[in-house]
């Protein structure tokens, strides 16, 4: 599987984005996708899973901001952001496990990564 994403980009406190991956390859029909976030000086951090039964999960921190939902046909994953805050500054990357369902904070140990797309949140 490769994962490609897009959306990122420079956006003041309190706005929005939406990121998108778009995975090619072969396809799994058990599989989890995420995104995984990474600040300057910080460890990774597990942002939000979806899985093949589309069932979600989100990190507290950004629980009731942030949507994950997919598009099978299309094969790519969305990360819609709102209230953006400063903290919500990093490189996001979207991830990939096949034959699991996990949670979001597993998925900083995901197999396969994308290779990021930036999201800088100014105040």
């Amino acid at each position: 599987v490769h994962l490609v994403e897009s959306g990122g980009g420079s956006v003041q406190s309190g706005g929005s984005l939406r990121l998108s991956c778009v995975a090619s390859g072969a396809g799994y029909s058990t599989y989890t996708m995420g995104w995984v976030r990474q600040a300057p000086g910080k460890e990774r951090e597990g942002v939000a899973s979806i899985d093949d039964i589309d069932r979600t999960s989100y990190a507290n921190s950004v629980k009731g901001r942030f949507t994950i939902s997919q598009d099978n046909a299309k094969r790519t994953l969305y990360l819609q952001m709102s209230s953006l805050k400063p903290e919500d500054t990093a490189m996001y990357y979207c991830v990939f496990n096949r034959y699991t369902r996990d949670g979001y904070d597993q998925t900083p140990a995901f197999e396969t990564w994308g290779q990021g797309t930036q999201v800088t949140v100014t105040s």
